[in-house]
């Protein structure tokens, strides 16, 4: 516990552990305001995805508009894409500061006072809150972040864009007849296509791999749980 609490005990050395009325309803208006900020974190969340959705349907729409349409254009987006998963991620980051005090709240304050049992230990969830206040700072890293991200939202994105490109590839202009034809259409300029679908692949098994081992990291943290609770 930082020193910095040492300020809000009371003189007889406890913690103030019993809320009164008044405290009861300072403690409702911050839950309020902490629901406040999750909430407008939460639209700047969906506003990324759907920029993600939206350049991934122009790209669609450009590459599918005949058949002799250039493919590029889903390789293209998918650079944009990935900038809008890193943004994505950075703005995670700072939703899940409100989002876990809300959390926190709720499962140890609200849900015990209804459930009237299995109450927690007075003052432990109290000095977790206050240092959370008192230092604020980031609950989870950049990878795992950006791994929950991929699991909600981006691996279906990347999934269709996968899909979308390679099925450009085996039927326009005509369908494919053989491999070399296939690894012909995906050449672009002086790079061969070989070269292309092994950096499609070692993409697509890079964010796999980010997904399941941040997946792993959760389920270590907060256990086989339905969803992520608590301070992270």
């Amino acid at each position: 516990m930082s020193d910095d609490w040492k300020k809000w005990q009371t003189p007889d050395g406890g913690t103030g552990n019993e809320f009164d009325s008044a405290e009861i309803g300072a403690l409702a208006h911050l839950y309020r305001g902490e629901v406040y900020r999750s909430t407008i974190w939460r639209t700047r969340l969906d506003n990324t995805t759907n920029w993600s959705v939206v350049t991934l349907g122009l790209a669609l729409s450009v590459t599918y508009a005949s058949p002799s349409a250039s493919p590029l254009p889903l390789l293209l987006v998918g650079i944009l894409i990935c900038m809008f998963l890193i943004l994505e991620s950075r703005r995670y980051r700072f939703f899940n500061v409100w989002r876990a005090r809300c959390r926190w709240i709720e499962t140890n304050f609200y849900a015990p006072m209804l459930f009237r049992s299995s109450r927690p230990k007075p003052g432990e969830w109290q000095d977790v809150l206050a240092n959370d206040y008192l230092l604020p700072q980031y609950h989870i890293g950049f990878w795992r972040s950006m791994g929950r991200r991929l699991r909600r939202n981006y691996m279906w994105i990347f999934g269709f864009q996968a899909v979308a490109y390679y099925g450009k590839i085996i039927i326009h202009p005509v369908p494919v007849a053989s491999m070399e034809d296939f690894f012909a259409r995906m050449a672009v300029g002086p790079f061969s296509g070989i070269l292309i679908f092994s950096i499609g692949i070692v993409f697509h098994l890079s964010w796999i791999s980010l997904a399941i081992w941040t997946n792993i990291l959760d389920k270590r943290k907060h256990g086989q749980t339905a969803g992520v609770g608590g301070m992270g």
